[in-house]
């Protein structure tokens, strides 16, 4: 496929994915609203730090005007899920009247955001577990090789090729609600305690108390999205937390590394959906709630 590939975001994922997308000769283009990581985008390309220290960097093409990036094929949607909207409106300009807008974000939601703008033929879902961290704008640091499984779309044929040329480690999948409930429940067991407690994920698994909030903020949201008739893909919610905190033990979750930034964090969109989704049910979730406004206090 020759066509460019657009990612809407500036942000860690959306560097990491530019960087290797364009490592594999890819043509790349980049939509954002942050001028510092613009800039340094513009200026210096997409970077990323690999495991050894060394720092490698790909041509990129960075803008925040969507007409610079009009009637593009494909769009993968990186942004914080309370930039979606703004993404939505800038996909009404970017995004070919055939074209495909693939979200890959945290949390619900975002797919019914993005087709209130664009309509239900142009917009697809996927989830990703790989993980990056910001170190500057246009710099990151690649996390743990996750799995980027797509929901199945023939249109998206030609773009699973090329994400598997770029060496990502891409399945498709019959039911994609099942892995973004999966990675929700996952999402708020973990991230909301590692931003309060401002310590690593592994570090969870250390702490009586904190371990056993984790486990109720699993069980919680595991409970609502069996009121929404979504099969997760794991039968033990908790069970599937602590292996993600096992296997990230270093990691820094996208939550904690949005607090010590001071930017605004995901939390609407994780505790946040729990609790909403829950009361629309009749669903306790008051380790969620606690922690959805906790967070949002910060």
């Amino acid at each position: 496929m020759k066509d460019n590939i657009l990612l809407v975001g500036t942000g860690a994922l959306a560097t990491l994915f530019a960087a290797r997308l364009s490592a594999a000769g890819h043509s790349v283009s980049m939509l954002g609203t942050w001028k510092s990581g613009l800039k340094s985008l513009q200026q210096n390309g997409a970077r990323i730090v690999d495991a050894n220290g060394n720092e490698h960097a790909y041509p990129v093409f960075a803008t925040d005007d969507p007409h610079e990036v009009s009637g593009a094929k494909y769009a993968l949607v990186l942004v914080k899920s309370w930039q979606t909207e703004r993404a939505a409106r800038q996909l009404r300009d970017a995004l070919a009247k055939d074209g495909l807008a693939l979200t890959l974000q945290n949390g619900i939601g975002n797919r019914e955001t993005l087709i209130r703008d664009l309509g239900p033929d142009r917009v697809s879902q996927g989830v990703t577990t790989t993980g990056a961290t910001l170190l500057g704008p246009g710099l990151v640091k690649m996390g743990g090789e996750g799995i980027l499984s797509l929901e199945q779309n023939q249109a998206l044929g030609p773009l699973e090729a090329v994400l598997r040329e770029s060496n990502f480690n891409l399945q498709v999948v019959e039911d994609a609600q099942s892995l973004i409930w999966g990675k929700l429940v996952i999402n708020a067991a973990i991230n909301p305690l590692t931003a309060l407690l401002k310590i690593p994920n592994g570090e969870l698994l250390s702490r009586p108390l904190a371990r056993r909030v984790m486990s109720a903020l699993a069980n919680e949201a595991a409970a609502v999205a069996q009121a929404e008739h979504v099969h997760l893909p794991f039968s033990n919610p908790v069970s599937a937390a602590e292996e993600v905190a096992r296997k990230t033990a270093s990691n820094h979750s996208s939550m904690f590394q949005d607090v010590q930034r001071g930017a605004k964090t995901e939390i609407d969109a994780i505790c946040g959906a729990v609790t909403r989704r829950g009361a629309k049910h009749g669903v306790r979730t008051p380790y969620n709630r606690m922690c959805w406004q906790l967070v949002r206090a910060i």
